[in-house]
């Protein structure tokens, strides 16, 4: 989707932008031999209403289960801790003990119980944390807890891995006369396919909005943006969406909550999809060495499943994603691609455009023009729709392409 024309995305604006919220940074080492940040903190000043989604993956991380934990005794959070360099994951009791003691430490400084906070790693896969470390940095970020651009850009960096930049969004809308702001900041550029959120993300709101409505919306927005956002078809171990509402928007007027089916629950619901948008498309923008981002629609499906499998195998596609990358108008991989994905439908009613060139039609190849097609596959934003002709489904992907830089980064990761 692209922004609503009531919504305007402000790239700048970040976890505090609404009120209610600070963040705080530190760099400590556990990204080894770095000196950039790795332990972050955000933190609400009441109990937030809190909505998340996480990872299907059956092999999960233990922050992953702590805040599952976490949110089954309570919707009502307090903030969330964070760090990069290790994920955490396949790590036994002990990576479970080392998560809730992160909880225990950010609530001893702040304050709170350690139930109010949930826990998000981000790595190398199968190490253990190195605790002394990360205790000492969660100590630093909560001593710099502070709220503007400086405290929004140094959490975003905190949670970076082999990202080249931080990733922030955010939209400012008027209900009831107030100024109401959803903001947040995310990261991911490897192992990202779609199965729930592949990444980590924070979005924060002043808003004033149930946990049961935050959690709808929620989903919503995931499943059509983040769900819809893949680099190299790897899920992740790791993947938390994070939602949370401090309604200090309305501090003083003992606000109604926002309904969902009402005119304002729409307008914040369209609020938090833009701005989930935007977050996706970054992330897949900075994949691990992408030169392109490319957004795949596939429409008159025989069924929505069927758009969304043929729009995945396609997006998906090494052969396709390299073809990308070397700018060389390969269609064939693309329909093909879809042909294996289980639709219902044949090579004879397929329509194939790329950018704004039909080049494939109803089974027959459409002689493009080739100056045109050039400048397509040049760009770095690259549209691709194909119509199966066999229904009304409809699905789309953000996906990149495969450089040399990818195997590069993947073949080195560890070592």
């Amino acid at each position: 989707m692209s922004d609503s024309p009531e919504i305007k995305v402000d790239t700048t604006l970040g976890v505090t932008a609404p009120l209610g919220f600070k963040a705080g940074a530190a760099a400590v080492g556990v990204k080894k031999l770095s000196k950039k940040p790795d332990v972050g903190v955000i933190a609400c000043d009441v109990a937030a209403a809190t909505a998340a989604v996480f990872t299907q993956n059956k092999v999960c991380a233990a922050p992953v289960l702590v805040c599952r934990e976490h949110l089954a005794r309570s919707r009502a959070i307090r903030g969330v801790v964070a760090n990069s360099g290790n994920a955490n994951a396949c790590t036994g009791e002990q990576g479970l003990a080392d998560a809730r003691a992160m909880a225990a430490t950010t609530a001893a400084k702040l304050g709170a119980p350690a139930e109010q906070f949930l826990v998000a790693s981000t790595g190398v896969i199968g190490r253990m944390l190195p605790m002394d470390t990360v205790r000492l940095g969660v100590e630093n970020a909560c001593t710099a807890l502070a709220r503007g651009p400086e405290a929004d850009m140094a959490f975003a960096r905190a949670i970076m891995t082999t990202d080249t930049r931080p990733k922030m969004a955010g939209a400012r809308l008027t209900l009831r006369g107030r100024t109401v702001t959803v903001a947040g900041c995310t990261k991911g550029v490897g192992m990202i396919a779609p199965n729930m959120a592949t990444t980590l993300g924070f979005l924060t709101t002043d808003a004033p909005v149930a946990a049961p409505v935050l959690d709808k919306i929620l989903r919503r927005a995931a499943d059509a943006t983040y769900n819809c956002c893949t680099v190299d078809g790897h899920t992740s171990t790791n993947d938390t969406l994070i939602l949370m509402a401090s309604g200090l928007a309305f501090a003083d007027a003992a606000a109604k909550p926002i309904s969902e089916r009402s005119a304002e629950g729409k307008q914040f619901a369209a609020a938090v999809m833009a701005v989930c948008e935007s977050l996706a498309r970054q992330i897949v923008s900075d994949g691990e060495g992408a030169t392109k981002l490319i957004e795949i629609r596939v429409t008159g499906a025989a069924s929505a499943a069927e758009a969304r499998r043929a729009a995945g195998a396609i997006a998906n596609s090494p052969l396709v994603k390299t073809a990308f990358f070397g700018q060389d108008p390969n269609w064939g991989r693309i329909v093909s691609a879809a042909g294996y994905a289980g639709i219902s439908s044949g090579p004879e009613t397929m329509r194939l455009i790329m950018g704004d060139l039909v080049i494939f039609d109803r089974g027959r190849p459409v002689d493009a023009d080739a100056d045109r097609l050039a400048a397509v596959m040049k760009a770095h934003d690259i549209a691709v729709h194909l119509d199966l002709g066999a229904g009304s489904g409809a699905a789309r992907y953000l996906t990149c392409d495969f450089s040399y830089d990818y195997v590069k980064i993947n073949a080195e990761y560890t070592t």
